[in-house]
């Protein structure tokens, strides 16, 4: 599991996937928590309100993420063999 994230390539991609699972749940969050008209059961209701915390939490884990990645690609530069 170390070995996965040693790997700035894989953390970079990793924070793609992680940022755009966080802009999803919360624009479905507000979507369904404050703009939907009709009625929601109240399981589903908390549900979509616990998406609009868990969302910009997962933006903010993403985007350190990707920054982290991106610092050590650049620090430390990958040798090409040509």
């Amino acid at each position: 599991m170390f070995d996965f994230f040693s790997n700035p390539h894989n953390v970079l991609h990793l924070s793609s996937k992680v940022l755009g699972v966080g802009l999803m749940l919360l624009l479905v969050g507000i979507y369904g928590a404050y703009l939907h008209s009709g009625y929601l059961p109240i399981v589903l209701l908390v549900t979509l309100h616990a998406m609009t915390i868990v969302g910009p939490t997962l933006l903010k884990i993403g985007y350190v993420m990707r920054l982290l990645a991106q610092h050590r690609l650049s620090t430390h530069p990958i040798a090409v063999a040509a």
